[in-house]
């Protein structure tokens, strides 16, 4: 009896611990992901900057809120160009990620726009929310490239990575210029990704940790976690998705995409890449992957 109490007791104090500092720590790890700069990349010797892969660009800042502005690059085509796409990254991660396809499509003379979301990279903001705020953050880029006089922007699609392929969905189900999305390695809701990344860092399937961590980040950042579903977004979506996933994703499990996929109404695609995990579809899946992207937007864009 006195081993039953001490082992209850123990479990007890464990329970409380984890609850305290989830509760201290987990909207931080929420809300204000770590920023991956440019010499993360440089490490990599990979480039930093679109100069380096004899890109022209121009950087701008586009506000979006009051006191907010998102920083980007403006890669523009050979006018006119066949379509603009936009280059939305992943959590954590900058603009950067996406020169290598910035590279491709510039090349089949598409104009490419990427920005860093708000609490990434260079761009201002406090808070990622994950799709909340940031979807309307993509309307305002999309504003400020058709108020260019110089800049023959065709129609609009988006890229979106992780984090920025759940972004791009929430946008295009809210911006009807929006034409095409590719939407590699998303999550479906916030909540079961917020699941799956509290049984991988404390090994405990309990939702109310969960709610904690969640109801705190809501009422810090001042926003709705169930509002952020790619899934509910694409079920009225009716323009044409590619959804692109590693079957041994470590990170974000592969099922979101087929569960995106499955309900979103046609046109769709799904491209499956046997053995890829979350950052290394593209080299898994060689020219396959350049084929079908440029494809893919050489039909819906043009």
């Amino acid at each position: 009896m006195t081993l039953l109490l001490a082992l209850l007791t123990a479990l007890f104090l464990f329970l409380t611990s984890v609850t305290l500092i989830l509760f201290i720590v987990g909207p931080s790890l929420l809300l204000r992901p770590r920023r991956r700069m440019a010499e993360f990349y440089r490490a990599l010797g990979l480039p930093v900057t679109p100069t380096e892969l004899s890109l022209p660009y121009e950087e701008i800042n586009v506000i979006v809120a009051p006191g907010l502005k998102l920083n980007c690059w403006l890669i523009k085509a050979v006018q006119p160009a066949k379509g603009t796409i936009l280059y939305l990254h992943g959590v954590a991660d900058c603009k950067i990620d996406g020169l290598r396809l910035a590279q491709l499509l510039h090349k089949e003379r598409y104009n490419v726009m990427l920005p860093d979301a708000r609490n990434h990279g260079g761009s201002d903001g406090e808070f990622c929310t994950f799709g909340y705020y940031e979807k309307h953050d993509v309307i305002k880029v999309i504003d400020y490239l058709r108020s260019r006089g110089d800049l023959a922007a065709g129609k609009f699609g988006i890229f979106g990575t992780s984090m920025g392929a759940a972004v791009a969905l929430q946008a295009a189900a809210i911006d009807h210029r929006i034409e095409a999305v590719v939407a590699e390695n998303s999550f479906a809701t916030l909540r079961s990704i917020f699941d799956d990344y509290q049984r991988r860092m404390i090994i405990l399937p309990f939702h109310f940790l969960r709610n904690i961590v969640i109801k705190r980040s809501e009422r810090i950042a001042a926003f709705k976690a169930n509002d952020v579903s790619p899934l509910d977004c694409v079920k009225p979506l009716t323009i044409p998705v590619m959804f692109i996933y590693g079957t041994e994703d470590h990170l974000i499990n592969c099922r979101y995409s087929v569960m995106l996929y499955d309900a979103k109404p046609l046109p769709k695609d799904l491209f499956a890449i046997p053995g890829a995990k979350h950052n290394d579809t593209w080299k898994v899946a060689g020219t396959l992957y350049e084929e079908r992207l440029l494809a893919f937007f050489g039909e819906h864009l043009r």
